[in-house]
């Protein structure tokens, strides 16, 4: 289960926009020009309350990656050095896609919640996380 997004969408979703959507690309090598990798966060800052010193918490959330070299452990390892740079507290990802393949090795810790889907006038069943290649802000 996956969205085809349009050229439109592409624009509006993954497209950088300050404070709001961090993307990223490796560009190949051997072929100046051709993207091999597309890596991706959002940012969803939350309110921190009764706290005289801290009063937001900077949240990265994992959003669209893909790559034809495999390297995705490599490059979400460098994704998460970037929110870091960029000044995040925290970096969720959902184990949706592949992102099973690296959350142990890359040492994210499991929630304690579990994220539903409600799919208006869809009827689907049994689907796996790395089945679900939607991600909803």
């Amino acid at each position: 289960m996956h969205i085809e997004f349009d050229e439109e969408e592409v624009r509006y979703f993954l497209l950088p926009r300050d404070k709001v959507i961090y993307s990223y690309v490796v560009e190949s090598e051997s072929q100046p020009g051709k993207i091999t990798d597309f890596f991706s966060f959002y940012c969803l800052p939350s309110s921190i309350l009764k706290h005289e010193e801290h009063k937001t918490l900077r949240v990265a959330y994992s959003f669209y990656n893909f790559t034809t070299t495999d390297r995705l452990i490599q490059g979400m390892q460098d994704l998460l050095v970037l929110a870091k740079k960029e000044g995040f507290d925290v970096f969720n990802c959902l184990d949706l896609l592949e992102n099973k393949s690296f959350l142990e090795e890359l040492k994210f810790g499991i929630g304690d919640g579990m994220l539903h889907y409600y799919l208006f006038n869809w009827r689907v069943k049994g689907i796996k996380p790395d089945d679900t290649g939607i991600v909803l802000v």
